[in-house]
This record gives C-alpha cells, structure tokens and sequence, in this order.
C-alpha cells in the first residue's frame, strides 16, 4: 500500500508545484522541457530500457502523437491549475479515465455491466457540477477550455498507452523511454523557438524546477507501476485508491492550503466523481 501512497503524493506534489509556479514566476515551458528531459534520465536508471529493441517496426506514429500531446497537455494542466485551482484541475485529470473505458467499448468492443453504466452516468453530470458556478462568481470566460483540455488530453494519451502496451515486440518501459526522449525534444524545439523570437529568457531557477518537476512526475509513475506489481492479482484496487486519493488528498489541499473557493454544487460533483470511481472500480470483480 505503500507504493500507491507515495503515487499520490507524488501526483498531487505536482499540482502543488504548478500551482507555485506564478508566484516564484517560472516559467512553465522551461520546466516542462527540464521535467522530460529528468523523466528520461531517471526512466533510463531504474527501468533500464532495451535500447537494441527500437526498431522501425515499432509504434511510432504512437509514439510521436504521445511526444506531442505530453508537455501540450502538460501546459493546458499548468494553465488549469493556475486559473481554476488544483482541486478542479484534478478532478479534470481524474475523470478523464472516462474516455478510455468509452474507447474499451466502442473500439475494442468490451462489454460494459450496469455498474459501470451507471458510473459513467455518474460521472459526466459530476464534470459538470464540478466546475459550474453560480450567478455573481467571478471567473474569467474562456477559463473552462483548460479543463477540458485536460480532461480530454489525459484521456486520449491514456488509450494511446494502452495501445503502446499491447506492442509485445518491445518492453513497456523501452517504448516509455522512447516516449520520453521524443517529447523533451518537442519541448526542447518549442523553448528553442520561444528564446529566439524574445518571448522568454532563460533562467536557471527554471533548470531547479523542472528537476524538480520531472523527479515527482516520474515518481507518480515508478511508485504506480509498483503498486500494480505489488497488487497483480487485483488491479482495480490500484486504479481506485490512486483516483480517489489524488481527488481527496487534492481537493484537501487546494481549499485548506491555497483557499480555492468552491460552492454547494462543485462539492456536489465532488462527491458523485467519488461515487463514480467508486462504482467503475466494484465493476471489475462483477462477472460479465
């Protein structure tokens, strides 16, 4: 249980670390770029890729669509945080578990028991309750296209993964380094393009922090992948206890420590995006 603790704290260490970075003024894309480039070093100590395995055969139109979206909806995660607050931002992340189940039905045909029906019913009246806010609360419009973003994009990534782990010509975590590699170099070209035409400097507290970034983001997913290890026979315990407690632990520390304002209704979805992991998870030990 250990392991699925320290994933969440990693995970919501993150958000936490996003959420400081307008304070200390960091500038998220020189972090982003630092955090791939960390990611990949650690990637390569502890999971010691098979390099010799990368081959053209391999899934590379996977693997470049995922180095594009990973630091594009790492950025529209910064943003949400620092517009919408972490415990939203997590909500968002978290519910975007949503999309891979609709594609485990509608692409690879896997039939649905009446739990997770009902948990996916749940679920999408919970987004939305989540982030709705009454008459006379300030919010600036277009706010809600970060979310969403995110929603979207943790989705989508999450299916491609998916796909990438039925690749058995080559180890999970080779095509995980490769991932890493092809998406510092994406950053890498947009922080390049962003220094040449004067949009941003380059500083070295932004070097501190994006080591800083990449060392829990990558403990997010070693202390992950452990927890699955360590509970191979039931990994729906995995999955719910690492969504509920990033949602819990999350929204503790965004309205204790940061004072994030919620309503009556965005507690409300809070509690039915609870409820809906809740059921989603049950619906693995129902048989079919």
């Amino acid at each position: 249980m250990i392991y699925i603790v320290l994933s969440i704290l990693c995970s919501v260490t993150v958000a936490v670390l996003l959420k400081l970075a307008k304070r200390y003024q960091i500038s998220i894309v020189q972090a982003v770029t630092v955090n791939y480039l960390a990611a990949l070093i650690l990637c390569f100590l502890f999971f010691k890729p098979d390099i010799g395995s990368i081959s053209a055969d391999a899934p590379w139109p996977i693997y470049i669509t995922l180095a594009i979206l990973l630091p594009t909806v790492f950025l529209f995660l910064a943003a949400s945080i620092k517009n919408l607050g972490i415990v939203k931002t997590d909500i968002a992340q978290r519910l975007s578990l949503f999309i891979p189940i609709l594609a485990a039905y509608f692409i690879f045909q896997e039939n649905f028991n009446s739990l997770k029906i009902i948990g996916l019913l749940i679920g999408f009246p919970a987004i939305f309750l989540t982030f709705l806010r009454k008459s006379g609360e300030n919010e600036k419009k277009g706010n809600w296209i970060y979310p969403v973003s995110v929603f979207v994009g943790f989705g989508v990534i999450d299916v491609l993964f998916k796909q990438i782990a039925l690749y058995k010509s080559m180890p999970y975590t080779t095509s995980l380094f490769t991932v890493f590699c092809l998406a510092f170099l994406v950053s890498l070209i947009i922080v390049i393009y962003q220094t040449i035409t004067g949009k941003i400097k380059l500083q070295l507290v932004n070097l501190a922090c994006g080591l800083i970034l990449g060392f829990f983001n990558f403990g997010n997913i070693l202390f992950y992948m452990k927890a699955h290890k360590a509970f191979v026979d039931n990994p729906s315990t995995v999955f719910a206890a690492m969504n509920l407690g990033v949602i819990v632990v999350g929204s503790l520390i965004g309205v204790v420590v940061f004072k994030e304002r919620l309503n009556k209704i965005n507690y409300a979805g809070i509690i039915l995006a609870i409820v809906a992991v809740i059921l989603i998870t049950l619906s693995q030990h129902v048989i079919r």
